[in-house]
């Protein structure tokens, strides 16, 4: 599609002229479920729920929420309730049980936040000409949604869009992480870090007491049982503490550079302005640093959420 006054290439990942800020519509239709009526995504002041309808993410998710909530299982009715220290067994149940809360909830942010999805089949004529491009300039559409790239943008083929600094597609949270939901992904891995290395603290704990009175009056399971469900919980926090430790460090490093993990594989030169360290810090997560930056509830409104419950019950439309 060429006009006089532009030229449009078709091209799968290359930098475009377009900005991350140029939207063609207020809303998006999302590569899930989308609560509304008919033309939900399509109209400004529609609500959309983002979710993408992906098996193996839906599998992953659910395995997540899954080992969370058996390691509250084993921490709560195995190691702190049987306790004889009132002050012990109430301090550390707070503190777990907060941080696994806050890390379900990070969860749920990750997977049910547009991470920044490009509005599909934007690449017309009547929106090309709006743009009002000089002479020679060039945008870029992608072939496989039919949409104009913005600057940073990739295309992920497991959500079907173009997603705006895209750093990577996770099953784990079902999601895109990119430009709108990567401070929940961040928040996700650190939180269940810390549950993981809680979980590490109290099981070591826990083996030293039993050993100690032999196992008696330790627990109200049996000791086969109890060690069976803390070795599961030991190898379980290990592998996690690992994984989100790494991947939380990671993050950190491409925000502090601006620079997302595809563009960092494929060595993509920057054609933006950087905004390194704290500058890139307070653009993700909104803000000067404080204690919000650590909160998933920031910006979730009781009111949408009604909102969107309410226009599911009234008919949703699946999109691809």
């Amino acid at each position: 599609m060429q006009s006089s006054n532009h030229r449009l290439r078709d091209m799968e990942q290359h930098h475009p002229l377009l900005s991350a800020g140029a939207d063609v519509e207020t809303g998006s239709l999302a590569a899930g479920v989308m609560v509304g009526g008919p033309h939900a995504g399509h109209t400004v002041g529609n609500r959309t729920l983002w979710f993408i309808q992906d098996s193996c993410g839906m599998v992953c998710a659910t395995m997540t929420w899954f080992l969370v909530l058996y390691a509250e299982f084993v921490v709560n009715f195995v190691m702190l309730l049987p306790a004889k220290n009132f002050w012990y067994s109430l301090l550390n149940g707070a503190t777990f049980n907060s941080l696994a809360v806050l890390a379900l909830a990070s969860h749920l942010r990750t997977m049910l936040t547009d991470p920044g999805a490009v509005p599909k089949g934007n690449a017309t004529k009547e929106y090309m000409e709006s743009l009002q491009l000089k002479p020679g300039e060039v945008i870029y559409k992608c072939p496989k949604c039919c949409s104009i790239k913005p600057e940073r943008a990739h295309h992920c083929s497991i959500c079907k869009r173009c997603i705006r600094k895209m750093d990577h597609h996770c099953p784990w949270v079902n999601n895109c992480v990119g430009e709108k939901n990567q401070r929940f992904f961040v928040l996700f891995t650190m939180y269940i870090a810390l549950i993981s290395a809680h979980a590490l603290g109290l099981s070591g704990m826990h083996f030293f007491t039993c050993i100690k009175v032999q196992w008696n009056e330790c627990s109200d399971f049996s000791p086969g049982v109890s060690v069976l469900l803390l070795i599961f919980l030991c190898l379980e926090a290990i592998l996690f503490l690992t994984f989100t430790a790494v991947m939380f460090g990671t993050q950190i490093h491409s925000i502090c550079n601006d620079e997302t993990e595809i563009e960092r594989l494929k060595n993509e030169k920057p054609t933006w302005e950087r905004r390194m360290r704290w500058d890139g810090m307070k653009t993700v997560f909104g803000g000067p640093p404080s204690l919000l930056w650590c909160n998933p509830f920031t910006g979730l409104r009781l009111r949408r959420l009604l909102l969107l419950t309410q226009g599911r019950r009234g008919g949703s439309e699946f999109s691809v």
